[in-house]
């Protein structure tokens, strides 16, 4: 007979770890992904052909030909011009699972394209792993006090921290591989004049979707690890995940640093200006498969579980944004009929991964116009 104590510590971690519990699936490299049996999980196939088939009857609205659409999308950013690779892009495509097993696929799932701004999420798993390692002490701690070329100096940067970079809010002044911060989605009213020279907002306090500055986070972050921020992401994650070989993580064509003497790409954290991440549907729900259980894949801890706690907390700025993960909190971006604790990275041009560590269920869904993923992913609950 179990020891009381056993048998309570046994319980907590259940409640706790909701998936504990559940045999989660992890497909090895290459294998076909495993579907649901009949009679293994409870839905309403009906309901989920009806999300899928919506998924596929709106595609994102932005041209195939992504420098078309990246160009179209961004044209009232002041100087914007594509500075890395772009590739044209398949149709809609997408893969939603429940612990693991696929319930639902539509399109070509092992098709690479770009991801956009779900490259944010990498990022910030990237910083996380830094933390893990010992790198970084702390997110709260000062870039500046491990980057002091120059990049964190001034009055207003050399108070951001990690912490501000990961959640968008440092406001961080400056230029990076020739992008201007202010020139960044600038507001829609004013002018040049009023967005060079704007009173600079005390770092924590206004989140600012920002590409300039999530490219500096990659740039700090290449400096902390001594060596190129996929290298990093391959070696840590997406090998013992079991991705394939096929996806690239680019960098402007100029951005070029030097460490130890070595000459290295800094990547960037979205794809705006082209570059960023380059991936298949089915490699994004190998990564959002390793968040469902927590940073573990199979008997392996990749990433804390305390890291994923911090990435998924919502920051003060915006109740909707982490670490670079949007939360399904009640603000300005929750979706309605859709669980609080989902969480998801998200892209231009409707790229995302959905998260829900409760349920065990992950969607990944490629080129959905933006504006009806909240629908769709409602779609996809009602089968449950």
């Amino acid at each position: 007979m179990k020891p009381l104590f056993q048998i309570s510590l046994f319980v907590a971690l259940m409640v706790n770890n909701p998936l504990a519990a559940q045999k989660i699936y992890f497909p090895e490299r290459h294998e076909a992904w495993k579907t649901a049996e009949k009679g293994q999980f409870n839905w309403n196939q009906a309901q989920l052909d009806k999300a899928v088939e919506f998924a596929n009857a709106n595609e994102y609205s932005g041209s195939r030909d992504l420098r078309i659409a990246i160009l179209e999308g961004f044209k009232q950013e002041p100087f914007h011009q594509i500075l890395g690779p772009t590739k044209k892009r398949g149709g809609p495509a997408g893969m939603i699972m429940k612990n693991g097993y696929v319930l639902a696929t539509w399109g070509d799932t092992q098709r690479v394209d770009m991801t956009f701004s779900v490259t944010k999420s990498f990022l910030s798993t990237v910083a996380g792993l830094a933390e893990d390692h010992g790198l970084i002490k702390d997110t709260k701690d000062r870039a500046g006090n491990y980057i002091w070329d120059g990049t964190f100096d001034g009055e207003h940067n050399s108070k951001i921290t990690w912490e501000h970079l990961l959640q968008q809010n440092s406001d961080w002044s400056g230029e990076l591989w020739g992008g201007k911060d202010w020139a960044d989605r600038p507001p829609r009213e004013g002018g040049l004049d009023d967005w060079k020279f704007r009173k600079l907002n005390e770092p924590g306090t206004v989140m600012e979707y920002n590409d300039v500055r999530v490219n500096v986070l990659a740039y700090a972050l290449t400096h902390v690890w001594r060596k190129p921020v996929p290298m990093v992401l391959k070696e840590e994650i997406m090998d013992k995940i079991g991705a394939t070989t096929s996806w690239r993580w680019f960098g402007y064509d100029h951005a070029w640093t030097v460490v130890d003497g070595l000459k290295m790409k800094s990547v960037t954290g979205g794809g705006h200006s082209g570059a960023g991440l380059f991936i298949s549907t089915e490699d994004m729900a190998r990564f959002g498969l390793l968040f469902l259980n927590n940073g573990k894949w199979q008997n392996q801890q990749l990433i804390s579980a305390n890291w994923i706690e911090k990435a998924t907390t919502p920051s003060v700025p915006n109740v909707n944004y982490g670490y670079m993960w949007w939360l399904n909190q009640k603000g300005a971006r929750h979706w309605e009929g859709v669980p609080e604790h989902v969480f998801y990275a998200a892209g231009f041009g409707g790229n995302f991964i959905v998260v829900d560590q409760k349920s065990g269920l992950v969607i990944v869904t490629r080129w959905l116009e933006p504006s009806k993923i909240g629908d769709f992913v409602k779609q996809v609950y009602e089968a449950f």
